[in-house]
C-alpha cells in the first residue's frame, strides 16, 4: 500500500508523461526496431505497474523484468503483452512460466533442456529468448554451449525462439573497442544458428547506431531519465522529483559539530535544517558532507553524516521567510538529477533510482496517473 503523504511528509513525484516522451525518443532513434520497456527492480524504483500502464498506452508491447515475481506482479497490468524474464526460469518454475504466458530468457543448455521438457509436457512449442554471451561473462550460453547448439540444432526444435539476444558491457562508452567486438561475436553466433530476430542494444546501445539495433531494442534506465551517454548532453527528460519538509531548524555556534561522528564543525553562527530522509530511504550515506539540495532558489549543502532517517542541511544563507519548519526541500529534481547525485555519491544514477525507499508518498502525474 502506498505511504500516505502525511506519514513522513516526503513526496516522490514520477512524471509518466516524461517516461512516455523518453520511450518515443528512443523509438525515433531506432525506427526499424521494436522498442521494449525494461521495468525490472519495480520500474527502476519508480513503480512498475504505473510505468507499464503508461508505456502500454504509448504502444509498447514487450516488457523485460529480472525475476518471476516481477513478471507476475505486472501480468494483470499488461495481460496481452510479452513479458520476458531476463534471469530465466529457476529449476521447477517452468510450469508457472507457462501458466502465466511468460517468456524465459534461456541462459544455459540446462535451461534449454528444461524449457523443451515443459513444451513437451504442455504439447506445444513454448516461446523463449535465447541468450548468447558475447563479452559480459555473466549470463548466456558460453562459447562451448554455443558450439553444442550450433552443431545440434535439434536442441531448439521443441521450443519457439522469439529472439536471439546478447548484452553489451560498455555501451555507455561509444569508443570502447569491446562494443565492436561484441557485435562481431553476436554476428558470428547468428550465422551459426537458425535465422532469428535479434536483440543487442540496451539504453546506451541504442545510441551506438543502426548496426546495433536489430529487430528489438531494450531500453531501461534511459526511460527513467538516466543519461545514456555520460559526458554528453542528456536528451532524456527528467522523471523523478523528491521533496522533503524541514522538520526542525536550529541555530548553533562554534565549537559545535553536526551529526554522527562529528564530521562537520561550524565556524560561526550556523542555521541547520533537519529533514526526514536518510539512507533507509535510499539517500546514500556516501553523500555525507558531499550532497546538496535546493530550498527555493538556494543551493544548500548536506553537512554531517547522512543517518538512517535524517539529513542535516546548512541553510544559513537562506532567508527565514523561505527556511522554516514545513518548507519543502528539493532532494532530487531537474536541478539535481539522479546522475549528478550518483556522481556525488561515487556511484551512478541507476543505483540512486533503484534505492528509492518505500516510505515516500508516491505521486504520479501525466499519462494514466
Amino acid at each position: 500500500m502506498p505511504t500516505p503523504a502525511h506519514a513522513t511528509g516526503t513526496t516522490l513525484t514520477i512524471d509518466l508523461d516524461a517516461v512516455v516522451a523518453n520511450y518515443r525518443t528512443l523509438c525515433d532513434i531506432a525506427p526499424g526496431a521494436e522498442c521494449a520497456g525494461v521495468v525490472k527492480a519495480d520500474g527502476y524504483g519508480t513503480g512498475a505497474a504505473p510505468i507499464v500502464r503508461a508505456l502500454s498506452a504509448a504502444g509498447c508491447k514487450t516488457f523485460f523484468v529480472a525475476h518471476l515475481g516481477e513478471a507476475l506482479a505486472i501480468r494483470h497490468t499488461a495481460p496481452d503483452a510479452t513479458i520476458a524474464v531476463l534471469n530465466g526460469a529457476a529449476p521447477g518454475a517452468e510450469a508457472e512460466f507457462a501458466e502465466h504466458d511468460l517468456v524465459p530468457v534461456l541462459n544455459s543448455l540446462e535451461a534449454v533442456a528444461a524449457w523443451t521438457a515443459q513444451s513437451v509436457e504442455d504439447g506445444t512449442r513454448l516461446p523463449a529468448i535465447l541468450h548468447v554471451d558475447t563479452g559480459m561473462s555473466r549470463l548466456g550460453l558460453s562459447d562451448a554451449e554455443l558450439d553444442w547448439v550450433a552443431d545440434d540444432r535439434t536442441l531448439l526444435d521443441g521450443i519457439e525462439i522469439r529472439w536471439l539476444m546478447s548484452h553489451l558491457a560498455v555501451a555507455e562508452e561509444p569508443g570502447h573497442p569491446l562494443n565492436a567486438e561484441q557485435r562481431a561475436r553476436f554476428e558470428a553466433a547468428r550465422k551459426r544458428l537458425p535465422a532469428l530476430p535479434a536483440s543487442l542494444a540496451n539504453s546506451s546501445g541504442i545510441f551506438l547506431g543502426a548496426d546495433y539495433h536489430y529487430e528489438l531494442v531494450r531500453p531501461g534506465a534511459a526511460l527513467y531519465g538516466v543519461n545514456p551517454r555520460p559526458g554528453s548532453e542528456n536528451v532524456m527528460r527528467h522523471v523523478v522529483k523528491l521533496e522533503a519538509p524541514i522538520l526542525q531548524l536550529r541555530s548553533i555556534d562554534s565549537p559545535r559539530t553536526v551529526g554522527y561522528g562529528a564530521t562537520h564543525g561550524v565556524t560561526g553562527i550556523t542555521k541547520i535544517a533537519t529533514i526526514p530522509v536518510g539512507y533507509a530511504d535510499g539517500y546514500l550515506r556516501s553523500l555525507s558532507n558531499r550532497g546538496h539540495a535546493f530550498l527555493g532558489d538556494h543551493k544548500v549543502p548536506v553537512v554531517g553524516r547522512v543517518s538512517m532517517d535524517l539529513i542535516t542541511l546548512d541553510v544559513t544563507a537562506v532567508p527565514d521567510a523561505i527556511a522554516h519548519p514545513g518548507a519543502m526541500v528539493e532532494m532530487i529534481s531537474e536541478r539535481y538529477s539522479v546522475d549528478e547525485i550518483g556522481a556525488d555519491a561515487g556511484t551512478m544514477g541507476y543505483e540512486i533510482l533503484t534505492s528509492l525507499g518505500a516510505r515516500y508518498a508516491r505521486h504520479y502525474t501525466g499519462a494514466g496517473a
